[in-house]
């Protein structure tokens, strides 16, 4: 953890973060950059085995929701139909 994780929201003054970069517009990409390199370091990336599972799960999980719905669809709309039409 680095000092800056630490700091509130909102320096003394009020004015934001106390290390937020001054300075141009490299600057601070350059300071984001880092910033973005440091988080990335922190994740914990999963291994194909797991990424694999998760992913099924997904997909799974996703063709279940949409035969749900399909079916609803397909009852309500006979309803519909059988009722005005």
């Amino acid at each position: 953890m680095t000092d800056t994780d630490a700091l509130p929201d909102r320096g003394a003054e009020g004015h934001g973060r106390k290390d937020r970069a001054e300075g141009s517009v490299f600057t601070r990409l350059a300071l984001f950059i880092r910033q973005v390199v440091a988080e990335l370091r922190k994740v914990i990336w999963p291994t194909r085995k797991e990424l694999i599972a998760y992913t099924t799960v997904v997909i799974v999980f996703v063709l279940v929701m949409a035969g749900i719905i399909a079916a609803f669809d397909f009852v309500f709309t006979r309803g519909v139909l059988f009722v005005f039409g």
